[in-house]
């Protein structure tokens, strides 16, 4: 990797503090949006979706920055050595090639009223998914919460209103804090994720969630654009961050008005391809239509039909991800092995030339 480059300028998105800011006419659209009729806003947001599409850093749909880097000092390293494969230790345990979660952001009362049926969806596919509530935004009815849970699906956190103000000053953060504390714990939820994805490097562990899923790889359409860059997990302090990988569903069927998944199975090709993690954020507020189940369900059906792909809770592959980062690989010679509580289930990754490319050997795991 080349000297001087740094992953956390971009897995922090510190470059948006040197950037460029927001532009002029979408500063004032922000600002005059609650005064503005919902039909109005989507137009606005549907012609300048067109001019954010061409954002030039981070790339949209693909931001391939940090998985060239990491091929590029692989390279490096291959040269130095003079071998044809080095050992790494692969991304995902018992030596799958990809993983995917399913999550979920109710945002309203249409949302509430759509949970069910939307886990007995993904029960026939064969997934589970976690279920993030506004706290104090609309009522929850009783026994929800357990309803998710025992189904399989796991609670999490969407702040305590949706009002966007969270992130707005410090003093608004530290006044929220308690509160969010309070209904992690009441709720038993390991997850927390921000409303409209407004997101603070620095202030985030301080939610006291063991992990966050606000932060895209990429995505220009959003109020706080920009993104990490990064289609793997990454820790923010001691908490775990977990990328959102795809578009947003919103911005799919309302913003750019899709009437097809290509965009989300597509950007998942690539994923899988790069051994990443797939991470759609899926309304129930706007799965409203047959049209838009059914796509839904094309996507489900997409995901079972993708060979060694991992498919778990967000809580599960927040835990693996610490348990990876204890790991270590230790060479003898040609040989490797990994060592460390866990070592049970992770895989050697033997990193290879593929002409100008890297390619990856997956070992299987000992039974």
């Amino acid at each position: 990797m080349k000297a001087g480059f740094d992953e956390r300028h971009y897995l922090e998105e510190r470059y948006r503090q040197t950037g460029e800011r927001r532009s002029l006419p979408l500063s004032a659209y922000y600002a005059l949006k609650p005064l503005l009729p919902r039909r109005l806003q989507i137009a606005m947001r549907r012609r300048y979706a067109k001019r954010q599409m061409r954002t030039e850093f981070p790339r949209w749909p693909i931001e391939p920055l940090l998985v060239e880097r990491r091929r590029e000092e692989l390279r490096t390293e291959l040269d130095r050595r003079g071998v044809e494969r080095l050992p790494t230790i692969a991304h995902w345990p018992e030596g799958r090639r990809f993983a995917a979660i399913l999550t979920h952001d109710v945002e309203g009362p249409a949302g509430v009223a759509n949970v069910g049926k939307i886990i007995e969806i993904e029960r026939r596919h064969g997934f589970v998914s976690s279920w993030n509530f506004v706290a104090e935004w609309y009522p929850i009815p009783a026994g929800l919460l357990d309803h998710v849970r025992a189904a399989g699906c796991e609670v999490g956190l969407h702040a305590i209103k949706h009002d966007c103000r969270l992130f707005e000053s410090r003093a608004q953060f530290e006044s929220e804090l308690p509160a969010i504390h309070r209904y992690l714990a009441a709720w038993e939820a390991d997850g927390f994720r921000s409303p409209a994805t407004h997101r603070n490097a620095g202030w985030m562990p301080e939610l006291g969630a063991r992990y966050d899923p606000s932060f895209p790889d990429t995505d220009p359409f959003e109020p706080q654009s920009g993104g990490c860059c990064s289609i793997l997990p990454f820790f923010l302090g001691e908490m775990v961050e977990l990328p959102i990988t795809l578009v947003q569903d919103h911005t799919l069927w309302e913003i750019l008005r899709e009437d097809s998944i290509d965009r989300w199975t597509g950007k998942s090709d690539w994923i899988v391809a790069n051994g990443g993690l797939i991470n759609p954020i899926v309304h129930p507020d706007y799965l409203d239509t047959p049209a838009r189940l059914r796509m839904y369900e094309e996507f489900l059906e997409y995901l079972a039909a993708q060979r060694d792909g991992w498919h778990a809770l967000p809580r599960e592959v927040a835990e693996w991800w610490r348990t990876r980062d204890g790991l270590r690989c230790v060479e003898d010679g040609e040989e490797a092995r990994i060592e460390g509580d866990g070592a049970e289930r992770a895989a050697l990754a033997w990193a290879c030339r593929d002409g100008d490319d890297i390619a990856f050997e997956l070992e299987p795991v000992p039974a």
